[in-house]
C-alpha cells in the first residue's frame, strides 16, 4: 500500500500524480519514506517508531553519472506504485515499486536517456547503526534491528563505483581511521571487500550500483594500467532491481531466505534447509584423489573419519576449460565418476572436486591448435608492417597494451589463428615485439598482412590463460554438465577473481558461480555444498560457504593461523557458515596438533578440510587414533554440544584440549597447559652447568609428570632430569634425530620415529610419582651427536587445568 503525507496533513490517494512531501513504504516490520525530492528519508522500524536515517544526509534514493558528472533527483512524483524521478537536462527515470512481508523492492522500468549515462547508483543511504556491519552481505544490524539491502539480478553490484573497473575494494576496512578512505595501503586482508555496506562516521552505509556496459572502456586491473573491457549487452541499467529490508535483528537471515524465494533468486539446499541456516552448512570435509579404482579406500578413509563430505583434488582432468577426463583415473569419463559417486552416497558419503575456474591451461583445445576468439585480452594493435612465418622481430602501430610486465607471465600475442609469445617491446618508436616464438602452444605460424589486428591475451601467474564474458558462458555450462551427468553434490570455485578478465569486475567474479547454478538440475540444488575462497554481494546467494587452500606452506598449526582466525569475524558480520580452511596431514602430524585444531574448530563453530590420503594416514603411528578424534570431534561440535564457556576457552591459543571417549556418548574434555622450551648444546666453560630449566604450576589437581621430547638436528642420548631440584632421573634412550619419547604417567617412556610409529617401550619406575598442586621445576640435560648445526631437544610438559564430561545426549 502506497501512503502520501501532505506538508499540513496525512491522505492517501491512490492512481494519480501528486507534487506530495513523501511517499510510504512498508514491509511487515519496517517503513520506508522517500521524499518529493527523491531523498530517503525514513528507514524506520514499526514497532520502535525509530528513524535510522542519519539527519541531514544525502539518502538519494537514485542517482545517475553521466559523463563522469554526478545527478540527483530534483523532483519525485508518486504514482500508484511508481516513483518519477527527475533531474537536470531532463533527465527522467520511473522506479516500479514492490512491497513485500519481508522486504521492499525498487527496479528501474524506464530512463528517458538511459543510452547516454554511465551508470546509476541506489544510494549510499546512511543510517546511524554500527554495531554490526555486513560490508559483503549488506545488512547492519544492532542490538535490536537490522537494516539491509539486497541486489535483486546479477547485473546490479552490491557496492558504489569507488572503482572504475568494478573491482570492489578488499582490504579490512574495520581496522583503518578513516572510513571515507576507500583505497588505503592494502593490509592483505582479501576476504574483507568492501560492498554494500560499510562504515561511517556517522554509522554505516548501503548501498548497490549498475553499470552501462554497452560500450568499450579502458580501465585498471591484474596489475595492468590499461584493460580493455569490451562491450556486454545485459539490458543496460533498465531491469536494475534492489531489495531493502528492515526487521528484528534475529530475524535478519530468515529474511534474507524469504527474499531469495519472493525474487527468484538462487537458494541452495542442503539436508531439506537453505543452506545458510542448515546444521551441517559447514561440516569439515576429507580432501583427497581417488579413482575409479581406488575409490573404495577414499570413502573407508572418509567414514572412518566420521566425515560424510570427500573432494576430489587431483588430475581429475588433463586440462582447463574443456576439462577433458584423466584416462589414468576416470578411464570411463563421466560414468566412471558418476559410478564412484554413486558408490559413496549409497554408504552416506558425498562427493565434489575443485575448479580453478575460468582459468585455461597451454594444451585446452581453446589454446591450441587454433585458439578461441574469446581468450581474454587486454588490448590489442595492428601490424604496421606485414611479416611472414618466420619473422621474430614484429612492428606494432602502439605499445600501450604489451609493455605492461607486472603481470605478464606468457607474454603472448595472438594474430588471427596464431599465438606468438615475444621477449620484449622496444622502448622507443618504431615499436616492435622482440625475439618472438612463433607459432606457440602447437598453433601454426603464418604471414600475416599490414594492418593485421594483434591481441594481448591476458594471463594469470598460474601460465594460463583466461576468458571474455562469452567464454567465461560456456565454460560455466561445461563446468555444469559435469554435475548434471555425475551427481557430484559439492563444489569449490578456486580463483574466481580470474573471472575479472572480462573486463566486468564483480559482475565477472559473480557470473560464472551464477551461470553455473542455473545451468544445474533441480535435484542438485536439493542437496548442494558451494564452496569458494572469495565472494562477492551477489555470489552470497549461491555459495554455502567460504574456505580456501595453502595448507603447506609452514607447519600444521602455522599456515595462515592469524588469517584463519581473523576471518571468523567477517563470517559472522556477513552470515557466512564459519571455516578454517585447509589443513594438510602428514605422517608426521601429531595427535596433539590435530586436536589444536579440532579444538579450534569447535571454539570458533567453524569447518575445515582436511588434505591426506590413506598412504599418508597408515604411516602416521597415530593415524587411526587422529581419525577418531576428528569424528568425535565434529560429532560434538555438530551436535551444539559445547556450551558458550567452553567455546571462548577452546579459542584460546594458550591452551590446549583432549578428548577422550568414556562411552557410546559420553566423552572427557580435558584442559591442558602446555610449556614448551629447548635444551640446546652449549659451549660453556669447564664445570660451568649446561642444563635448561622450567618453572610452572599445577593448578587443578595432584598428577603424573607428563611430558614429550623431540630430537632435533642431532641424535640425544644421557638425558637426566631433575625435578623440584631434588628428584634426579636418568632416561636410558638413545634418541635418533627425528624421534619422539612420551611420557604419560605410567612410568614408561615411549620412544617413536618422527611419524610417530612406536619403536620401543622403557621403563623408569623414578618416573612413577605424583605432583601435588603448586609450583615446581624441572632442570633437562642431555649429550649431542654429531655435536655441529644447532642441536637441540625440543621438550614439552603438559598439565592438566580442567576436565569436564560431555555427552551426546545432551541434545536428545
Amino acid at each position: 500500500m502506497l501512503r502520501f503525507i501532505f506538508l499540513y496533513g496525512i491522505i492517501l490517494l491512490y492512481g494519480c500524480s501528486s507534487p506530495l512531501e513523501s511517499a510510504f513504504f512498508q514491509s511487515d516490520h519496517f517503513r520506508i519514506a522517500i521524499n518529493n525530492q527523491g531523498q530517503v528519508v525514513e528507514l524506520t522500524d514499526l514497532v520502535s517508531e525509530v528513524n535510522y536515517v542519519v539527519p541531514d544526509s544525502n539518502n538519494a534514493l537514485m542517482a545517475v553519472r553521466k559523463d563522469m558528472n554526478w545527478f540527483y533527483p530534483q523532483e519525485a512524483v508518486f504514482k500508484d506504485q511508481v516513483i518519477e524521478l527527475l533531474f537536470a537536462e531532463q533527465m527522467k527515470a520511473k522506479i516500479m515499486v514492490a512491497e513485500n512481508s519481508s522486504h521492499i523492492s525498487f527496479e528501474l522500468g524506464e530512463f528517458n536517456t538511459s543510452d547516454s549515462i554511465d551508470l546509476i547508483t541506489w544510494g549510499p543511504y546512511y543510517t546511524r547503526i554500527s554495531q554490526t556491519i555486513g560490508e559483503t552481505v549488506g545488512v547492519v544490524r544492532d542490538d535490536e534491528f537490522a537494516i539491509g539491502i539486497q541486489s535483486l539480478n546479477l547485473k546490479t553490484l552490491g557496492g558504489y563505483p569507488w572503482n572504475e573497473s568494478d573491482r570492489m575494494p578488499a582490504f579490512d576496512i574495520f581496522r583503518q581511521d578513516d572510513p571515507t578512505d576507500m583505497h588505503p595501503s592494502s593490509d592483505g586482508s582479501v576476504l574483507y571487500r568492501v560492498e554494500a555496506a560499510k562504515p561511517t562516521a556517522s554509522g554505516s552505509s548501503i548501498q548497490a550500483y549498475c553499470r552501462d556496459r554497452h560500450s568499450v572502456r579502458i580501465v585498471s586491473d591484474f596489475k595492468h594500467e590499461r584493460l580493455v573491457a569490451l562491450p556486454h549487452d545485459d539490458g543496460g541499467v533498465i531491469g536494475s532491481k534492489i531489495a531493502i529490508f528492515g526487521c528484528p535483528v534475529d530475524q535478519a537471515l530468515a529474511h534474507l531466505g524469504e527474499i531469495e524465494l519472493a525474487e527468484g533468486l538462487p537458494h541452495p539446499i542442503i539436508d531439506g534447509i537453505w543452506g545458510k541456516q542448515a546444521p551441517n552448512a559447514n561440516a569439515a570435509y576429507l580432501i583427497t584423489t581417488f579413482s575409479e579404482d581406488n575409490v573404495d579406500s577414499a570413502i573407508d578413509l572418509t567414514l572412518r573419519a566420521g566425515l560424510q563430505h570427500m573432494y576430489h583434488y587431483g588430475n581429475m582432468f588433463t586440462n582447463w576449460g574443456h576439462f577433458d577426463w584423466n584416462p589414468a583415473e576416470f578411464p570411463s569419463g563421466a560414468t566412471g565418476l558418476k559410478t564412484c559417486v554413486n558408490r559413496a552416497e549409497r554408504r552416506g558419503v558425498k562427493v565434489g572436486t575443485h575448479f580453478l575456474s575460468n582459468f585455461i591451461t597451454t594444451n585446452d583445445p581453446y589454446v591450441t591448435p587454433v585458439p578461441d576468439a574469446r581468450l581474454a585480452l587486454v588490448g590489442s594493435s595492428v601490424l604496421t608492417t606485414a611479416i611472414n612465418e618466420t619473422q621474430t622481430d614484429i612492428t606494432i602501430a602502439s605499445p600501450d597494451f604489451f609493455n605492461q610486465m607486472k603481470n605478464n607471465n606468457l607474454k603472448t600475442v595472438r594474430i588471427g589463428d596464431e599465438l606468438i609469445r615475444y621477449g620484449q617491446v622496444t622502448e622507443i618508436a618504431p615499436w616492435q615485439l622482440i625475439n618472438c616464438q612463433r607459432g606457440a602452444f602447437g598453433t601454426r605460424a603464418r604471414a600475416h598482412g599490414e594492418g593485421s589486428v594483434i591481441g594481448k591475451l591476458l594471463d594469470h601467474g598460474y601460465k594460463t590463460f583466461l576468458t571474455n564474458i562469452d567464454l567465461t558462458h560456456d565454460m560455466s555450462v561445461r563446468m555444469a554438465d559435469i554435475y548434471n551427468e555425475t551427481g557430484l553434490r559439492q563444489i569449490s570455485f578456486d580463483g574466481l577473481e580470474g573471472n575479472r578478465s572480462t573486463g566486468l569486475g564483480a559482475y565477472g567474479e559473480s557470473a560464472m558461480p551464477y551461470i553455473w547454478y542455473t545451468s544445474l538440475s533441480a535435484d542438485l540444488k536439493d542437496h548442494l555444498i558451494i564452496d569458494a575462497s572469495r565472494t562477492t554481494h551477489f555470489f552470497w546467494h549461491i555459495f554455502t560457504r567460504m574456505n580456501w587452500g595453502e595448507p603447506w606452506y609452514a607447519g600444521f598449526r602455522e599456515s595462515q593461523t592469524a588469517y584463519r582466525f581473523n576471518n571468523q569475524a567477517y563470517f559472522q558480520r556477513n552470515f557466512i557458515p564459519g571455516m578454517l580452511g585447509w589443513f594438510k596431514m602428514t605422517p608426521e602430524t601429531s595427535l596433539a596438533d590435530m586436536e589444536w585444531l579440532l579444538a579450534k574448530t569447535a571454539g570458533y563453530d567453524a569447518g575445515y578440510a582436511l588434505v591426506t590420503n590413506p598412504n599418508i594416514v597408515s604411516r602416521n603411528g597415530y593415524g587411526g587414533k587422529i581419525l577418531d578424534r576428528i569424528g568425535d570431534w565434529e560429532k560434538l561440535r555438530l551436535g551444539g554440544i559445547f556450551s558458550d564457556d567452553q567455546k571462548e576457552r577452546l579459542r584460546n591459543t594458550e591452551l590446549e584440549f583432549e578428548l577422550t571417549r568414556l562411552s557410546e556418548g559420553n566423552w572427557n574434555l580435558t584442559e591442558v597447559s602446555s610449556h614448551k622450551f629447548q635444551h640446546e648444546k652449549k659451549e660453556l666453560q669447564p664445570g660451568q652447568p649446561t642444563f635448561s630449566s622450567l618453572e610452572w604450576d599445577i593448578t587443578y589437581e595432584s598428577q603424573p609428570l607428563v611430558f614429550q621430547m623431540t630430537a632435533d638436528q642431532a641424535d640425544v642420548s644421557e638425558i637426566m632430569l631433575e625435578v623440584d631440584q631434588y628428584k634426579s632421573i636418568s632416561i636410558p634412550i638413545i634418541l635418533k634425530e627425528g624421534q619422539h619419547i612420551q611420557h604419560k604417567g605410567s612410568g614408561a617412556v615411549s620412544v617413536f620415529s618422527e611419524s610417530w610409529q612406536l619403536i620401543q617401550t622403557v621403563l623408569v619406575p623414578e618416573l612413577s610419582y605424583t605432583l601435588d598442586p603448586g609450583k615446581h621445576s624441572l632442570t633437562v640435560d642431555a649429550s649431542f651427536t654429531p655435536a655441529g648445526a644447532s642441536p637441540q631437544l625440543k621438550v614439552e610438559l603438559r598439565t592438566v587445568t580442567n576436565r569436564e564430561q560431555l555427552s551426546i545426549l545432551q541434545t536428545q
